[in-house]
């Protein structure tokens, strides 16, 4: 089986649940052998890959520029299932975070330019300053993406399915790519 089609099935499975968002996922990246988490939201999901968007400057951003090898895990308790994810990550083109910045809500896209993300603030009302300068500035105007601004593709080299079982005896499937093809193996829980 295409661990992308598994993938998709349990993402459905995990849609049907309203109070939480399934496409909430952990990001793994590594800074100066120095790994971070964070969580951050699918926006695609494509035949060979995902994608997600962020700003270049902050933390996860700049890690990634140093270092494209990113790390994914979606837990989904309501279904008892759990998908991580190791791959490389490159960025989507300048035309599709247009595509994409311009269908987010306006007040998205005025944060995206006030806030200079991961760095320092002196307070709240720095931040809330900030806004209402850009929602001055772009006041009955169409917001332009940041060039800093970006979204990242993850093209996958490996998956782990993982289904909650009792007694801690989990199922754990492993997913590979060799010579092209999809190769899968039992794990121990």
């Amino acid at each position: 089986m295409n661990p992308f089609n598994k993938f998709k099935n349990w993402f459905n499975l995990a849609k049907k649940d309203k109070s939480t968002d399934p496409t909430a996922f952990a990001l793994g990246t590594v800074l100066n052998n120095s790994p971070s988490v964070r969580m951050v939201l699918l926006k695609y999901i494509k035949p060979n890959g995902f994608i997600f968007f962020t700003n270049l400057n902050s933390l996860k951003g700049r890690s990634f520029l140093k270092n494209s090898n990113l790390s994914m895990c979606f837990y989904w308790e309501s279904i008892n299932k759990q998908v991580r994810i190791n791959g490389k990550g490159k960025l989507v083109s300048e035309k599709d975070s247009d595509i994409y910045f311009s269908k987010r809500h306006r007040g998205s896209q005025i944060g995206a330019w006030a806030s200079k993300q991961s760095s320092e603030i002196p307070n709240r009302s720095f931040l809330k300053k900030k806004i209402l300068f850009f929602e001055k500035k772009y006041n009955n105007l169409e917001v332009p993406r940041p060039d800093y601004w970006r979204g990242i593709y993850i093209e996958p080299k490996s998956f782990e399915f993982w289904t909650s079982g009792d007694y801690r005896i989990h199922e754990r499937e492993y997913y590979y790519k060799k010579s092209g093809k999809w190769l899968k193996k039992k794990l121990s829980p």
